[in-house]
């Protein structure tokens, strides 16, 4: 089972009743961490990526789709696995079609813009130590002052407002047409993110076990 999610929040992606098979038998691959561990075991598309990233080239598609494959031939994923963060375009959404890296779902989480402008942007922390304040669900006790050392709190650039604003705008004019690219395959669902998460988990849960079970999978009683 081939799923791809498309977070809009802080929602993490859940597993619950009729769904341990996400934990247990699917594989979550993360482009990031793909990246990252390819780049640390010098394999042979590790060692492409360090050399465009050393050069301040862009990492290439291909590059990307090659760590990917490689990833995919892992043990834990010959039973399915979960892409995140892939495709980021609709021409990567149909090379990646085009190269054998299918979905059998692509899942949506959608969350307001409001609501992620509020908890991006009210973010704040401490340097030094990494702990972390928000302005409205966890804020110190003095405005942009850390509580135990009383130094001040940093926000970081991409947490700004008029920063969050802007990504939001490019979110939505990159991944909107990848959205109808998998609505026309019949594949996409999308998730109201901005509920409960037990109430989101049975959501998703009421989308994928169908999928799964087509696909000859057993559910956990």
């Amino acid at each position: 089972m081939k799923i791809q999610e498309y977070p809009r929040g802080p929602t993490p992606f859940p597993c619950v009743r009729g769904m341990e098979f996400l934990s247990n038998e699917i594989c979550h691959l993360s482009t990031g961490d793909m990246l990252r561990e390819a780049v640390a075991n010098k394999t042979e598309n590790g060692l492409r990526a360090k050399a465009a990233m050393d050069s301040g080239a862009l990492v290439t598609d291909d590059i990307v789709f090659g760590i990917v494959k490689d990833a995919m031939k892992a043990p834990e994923c010959s039973k399915g696995y979960i892409i995140d963060g892939l495709p980021r375009t609709l021409e990567q959404a149909r090379r990646m079609e085009e190269t054998g890296i299918k979905s059998d779902k692509v899942v949506s989480f959608d969350v307001p813009d409001e609501v992620i402008i509020e908890r991006t942007s009210g973010r704040w922390i401490h340097r030094a130590s990494g702990r972390t304040y928000h302005s409205t669900f966890a804020p110190p006790k003095t405005h942009a002052v850390d509580d135990l050392t009383g130094e001040p709190l940093m926000q970081r650039p991409d947490d700004r407002k008029e920063v969050v604003v802007k990504r939001l705008e490019l979110y939505h004019r990159e991944v909107n047409p990848i959205k109808d690219f998998y609505r026309s395959m019949g594949i996409f669902s999308s998730i109201d993110g901005n509920r409960p998460m037990q109430a989101v988990r049975e959501t998703l849960a009421s989308i994928l076990d169908p999928v799964f079970l087509s696909l000859g999978g057993k559910l956990k009683q």
